[in-house]
C-alpha cells in the first residue's frame, strides 16, 4: 500500500477511535444524569426552559412554567402516541396515553438543570464528531465503500438516538424508552467500533494467532449475548431504584436494595454467570492463542473489566448505591461491550484464516 493511502486510513482510525471514545464518555455523563436524579433537569428538547442557556434562578422563569412546560410535553407525546398507532403499536400507544406519572412536573433545580445541559451540550459536541468521522471515511470510498456507507449509516442512528432522547424527555423518563435509549447507544458503539476495526483491516493484514477460534467465537458470542441481556437487566433495575427512591423521598439510600424486586436479584445472580463464561473463555484463549497475539491480549483485558464491573455492582450493594458508583457501573458494562465485540471481529477474521488454510 502507497504512503498516501496509508496516511489517509491512519488519519480516519484516529478520528474514529476519538469518535468511540468520546461517545463512552457520552454514556459516562448520562450515568451521571441517572444516579443525579437529573433527567428531567431540562422539561423540553432541544432548548432547556425554552432557551439554548437555561436558566440559573427560578425567578428567570414565568409563574406558571410548570404548566407551560407540561402542556408542550403533552402535546408532544400525543404525537408519538400517534405514530405508534400508527405503526401498529397500538399497546404502547395505550400504555402512554394511560400512565399517570407522565403528567408530572418537576420543579426548577438549577444544579439537576445544568447537569442534564451539559449533557446535551456534550452530546452534541460528539454529533460533530460523528459528521467528522463521516466526512474523512468519504476518503476511503476507492479503498472500501462499506466504510463511508455504514459511516453515514452511523450519522441517521445518532439522529435517531437524538429524537428517542428526546421523546424520553417528553414522556418524563418512560422505562422501556429508557433502555432502548442504552440499547441504542450499544449499538452505536459497536458500529462505531467495526468501523475503525475495519478500516485497520486495509493498512495491516490478517496474521495467524489462534487455534479453534470457531469454538472461541462461539464461547465469547455467548458471552456478548448473556451480557446485553444483563444490561437491560440493569436498566430494568435502575428504574426500579428510581421509584424506590422516589418513594423514600430520595432519603436512607442504605434501605433501597431491600425494596427492590426480583429483577434485582436475577441482575445480581447472573453476574455469576457471566463471570464463569469469561473465565472458561480466558482459559480457552490461554489454551489456543499466542501470547502475543492481539485477541490475547484483549481477552486478558476484558476479565479485568468485567471484575471492575462485579466489585462496583458488589459496591452498590452492600454500601448504600453510592451516587458516584452508578455512572461507573453503567460505564464498566458499557465497555465490556465493545471489548467482546473487538474480539469477536479478531476471531471471526481467525476463523477465515483457518478456512483458507483447510482450503488449501
Amino acid at each position: 500500500m502507497n504512503q498516501e493511502n496509508l496516511k489517509i486510513i491512519n488519519s480516519f482510525r484516529r478520528i474514529s477511535l476519538i469518535t468511540v471514545i468520546a461517545v463512552y464518555f457520552l454514556i459516562l455523563v448520562g450515568g451521571v444524569v441517572r444516579s443525579t436524579g437529573s433527567g428531567m433537569g431540562c422539561p423540553d428538547w432541544p432548548k432547556c426552559f425554552g432557551s439554548w442557556v437555561p436558566p440559573t434562578s427560578v425567578d428567570q422563569l414565568p409563574l406558571n412554567y410548570q404548566e407551560i412546560y407540561l402542556a408542550k410535553r403533552a402535546e408532544k407525546n400525543e404525537n408519538f402516541v400517534s405514530m405508534l398507532q400508527n405503526l401498529g403499536f397500538s399497546q404502547k400507544a395505550t400504555e402512554i396515553q394511560q400512565d399517570k406519572s407522565i403528567l408530572v412536573e418537576e420543579e426548577f433545580n438549577p444544579v439537576k438543570t445544568w447537569i442534564e445541559y451539559l449533557n446535551r451540550l456534550l452530546g452534541a459536541v460528539i454529533g460533530l464528531f460523528v459528521l467528522l468521522t463521516l466526512y474523512r471515511s468519504i476518503r476511503l470510498w476507492n479503498l472500501d465503500k462499506v466504510i463511508p456507507i455504514l459511516a453515514g449509516f452511523n450519522l441517521l442512528l445518532v439522529l435517531f438516538q437524538a429524537w428517542i432522547g428526546s421523546i424520553v424527555v417528553s414522556t418524563n423518563l418512560l422505562t422501556w424508552m429508557i433502555t432502548l435509549h442504552m440499547v441504542l447507544a450499544l449499538v452505536i458503539v459497536c458500529l462505531l467500533l467495526y468501523i475503525h476495526y475495519r478500516s485497520h483491516r486495509l493498512a495491516y493484514a490478517v496474521r495467524f494467532s489462534t487455534e479453534k477460534p470457531n469454538r472461541l467465537f462461539l464461547v465469547l458470542g455467548l458471552g456478548f449475548v448473556l451480557t446485553i441481556i444483563q444490561i437491560v437487566l440493569g436498566t430494568q433495575v435502575r428504574e426500579e431504584l428510581d421509584m424506590v427512591a422516589f418513594t423514600f423521598g430520595n432519603m436512607l439510600r442504605g434501605e433501597w436494595i431491600d425494596h427492590l424486586g426480583l429483577t434485582f436479584a436475577i441482575h445480581r445472580s447472573y453476574s455469576i454467570l457471566l463471570l464463569a463464561i469469561h473465565l472458561l473463555f480466558i482459559y480457552k484463549i490461554y489454551k489456543y492463542s499466542l501470547r502475543h497475539a492481539s485477541v490475547f491480549k484483549w481477552s486478558q483485558i476484558l476479565v479485568i473489566v468485567i471484575l471492575f464491573e462485579i466489585i462496583s455492582g458488589v459496591g452498590m450493594a452492600y454500601f448504600g448505591i453510592p451516587a458516584f458508583l452508578q455512572p461507573i457501573h453503567l460505564l464498566l458494562g458499557s465497555v465490556v461491550i465493545g471489548i467482546q465485540f473487538v474480539i469477536l471481529l479478531q476471531l471471526n477474521d481467525q476463523k477465515k484464516i483457518t478456512t483458507e488454510n483447510s482450503g488449501s
